[in-house]
């Protein structure tokens, strides 16, 4: 009789992964051969162990599922799941919101979902503190001018001893507030724990908010995007903002009341860098576009170009590695606080 593993299978078996690519996306998610294969080059242990197949907006995914141990995508059809993929062990949403997902009663018993947070680290930390300092140098002052071929001059001071409010402070708050230190700033965050960080100099919780808001010279929105969270910067929140105030969202557009902002925007009273809306791709009508004191990026942030994917990738196969040693994945979803 075959020894058995973890899993219940029987050892020498092969396991399967699906990968369903959805063409919309682009190259960045792009979960290709070329890509698949030299993360398994960095991950020897499931040599031979591991067939992968790859599909793209369900050319083979009814096939794919039906015998799949794993799966990584980000659009799939989730109907029926539990009979259609009756071996699915962990699903691995290529993204760290899952908001497209919830509820979660489509998941087969036994299946855990899984999210790419925490890959998105190094790019977005870079993005955050460009912003920071694109702020604190008037930069969308400076493009107002400019688009009215007004020469103004906006003389900015440096950002040593100034406070940022980091909202939300997980992987990627901290990794901002990690930068911020560097450059000198007071930081303060909240975290739904209320649990310190090193690079905080004082941790609240989310109920904290309308007293820390005046303080900030800058806000960072760095919080998911959950049913718990929407709107959490309502029009009274950003009308506690202080004139000169510099707001970053580089989390969704559903957290922050974007009418409120822009009309706060206009007044001259706070400036803004957005990277995300809703919904996206912005249309020509919305009056952001032509929102003075505002830089607006389309939603790329945080997703580096060459090395999102193959981040994730490693995620996806050191998880398998993980289940097949009898071990609970990383990058879990809480299905209460959906991330």
């Amino acid at each position: 009789m075959k020894k058995k593993t973890a899993t219940g299978r029987a050892a020498g078996k092969t396991w399967h992964l699906h990968c369903e690519n959805s063409k919309k996306l682009g190259e960045v998610f792009a979960i290709t051969g070329e890509r698949v294969r030299d993360a398994l080059k960095r991950h020897p242990k499931l040599k031979g162990k591991l067939k992968v197949t790859l599909g793209q907006d369900n050319d083979i995914y009814d096939k794919a599922i039906r015998t799949a141990d794993f799966m990584f995508g980000w659009h799939f059809d989730r109907k029926d799941l539990k009979r259609r993929a009756p071996n699915l062990k962990m699903i691995h949403v290529h993204g760290a919101g899952v908001n497209h997902v919830m509820p979660l009663d489509w998941m087969p018993k036994g299946c855990t979902l899984t999210n790419s947070r925490g890959v998105h680290g190094p790019r977005a930390a870079e993005y955050l503190i460009m912003a920071l300092l694109m702020l604190n140098n008037r930069l969308p002052e400076m493009v107002t001018h400019q688009r009215a071929s007004r020469w103004k001059q906006c003389y900015a001071s440096v950002i040593t001893g100034k406070t940022l409010l980091v909202i939300g402070v997980g992987q990627i708050g901290g990794s901002a507030a990690d930068w911020a230190k560097k450059f000198g700033l007071t930081v303060l965050g909240t975290r739904r724990t209320g649990e310190p960080h090193p690079s905080v100099d004082k941790m609240y919780k989310p109920k904290d908010l309308p007293k820390l808001l005046p303080k900030a010279d800058f806000v960072m929105m760095c919080v998911p995007a959950t049913d718990h969270t929407k709107h959490l910067l309502g029009k009274k929140e950003i009308g506690l903002m202080r004139p000169g105030t510099g707001f970053i969202n580089y989390s969704r557009a559903d957290l922050v009341d974007y009418e409120a902002l822009r009309k706060r925007l206009v007044k001259g009273e706070l400036t803004a860098v957005l990277d995300v809306f809703n919904p996206e791709p912005l249309p020509p009508s919305s009056p952001l576009w032509k929102t003075p004191n505002l830089i607006m990026t389309p939603h790329c942030s945080s997703d580096d170009s060459i090395h999102y994917t193959p981040r994730t990738l490693d995620v996806v196969l050191s998880n398998i590695e993980r289940i097949l040693a009898g071990k609970k994945p990383t990058n879990a979803v809480d299905p209460n606080w959906q991330y």
